[in-house]
């Protein structure tokens, strides 16, 4: 028999990943994460919520962080998308609109804050943010389509994506009120205004 039948008959090392599993521990970092806050969290408590045995956990994910990092990205992904139409400054606009509500009411957004609040002072956490912060790549597609860009991630600069949203991330970091819808078109046509080509 050839080489090549030989290693396609081979069973692959380990189980695969289970779906329904996962998303039972995803949803159950993102439930704990809402009733007992991020220092409550452990690896034995999400697996114990999921049903799931904490070896699956571990297979998977190596801390508790990296499990709402993933849960939170999965979320975002849906929650932070917006249409790209013509008008310009309502794709920003209702951008700017989804990241308020992302960061004020939604529970992917609680989890990026408690993510972004550890990573002040675990450098682990900070490093798994600076590969996947979803902030920075939820606005790239948007930044590119306001720059008439066809190729979002490497072509957008990213002092444009913080020139985008830390005027409406940090006042909300810290605790100031969210800009009114208002506030965001103003912030939105200025953007536009100083970026379409």
């Amino acid at each position: 028999m050839p080489e090549t039948s030989n290693r396609m008959q081979q069973p692959a090392l380990g189980r695969p990943r289970s779906e329904s599993a996962r998303r039972a521990i995803l949803n159950a970092v993102d439930d704990m994460l809402v009733e007992q806050g991020y220092a409550a969290l452990t690896m034995k408590g999400i697996a114990e919520r999921a049903g799931v045995g904490r070896q699956t956990v571990y297979r998977w994910w190596s801390t508790k962080a990296e499990i709402l990092n993933e849960a939170c990205a999965q979320d975002a992904a849906t929650e932070l998308a917006v249409p790209l139409t013509a008008n310009s400054v309502a794709v920003v606009s209702n951008y700017l609109a989804a990241v308020v509500h992302f960061l004020t009411r939604s529970v992917a957004g609680a989890a990026y804050r408690a993510l972004l609040g550890e990573a002040q002072h675990d450098n682990a956490v900070a490093a798994l943010l600076r590969g996947n912060d979803v902030l920075v790549r939820s606005a790239m597609p948007v930044v590119a389509h306001v720059l008439d860009s066809d190729d979002p991630a490497p072509a957008v600069d990213e002092e444009l994506t913080a020139e985008l949203l830390g005027p409406i991330v940090f006042p909300i970091l810290t605790g100031a009120a969210a800009p009114t819808k208002a506030q965001l078109r103003e912030r939105a046509s200025r953007f536009v205004d100083r970026y379409r080509s």
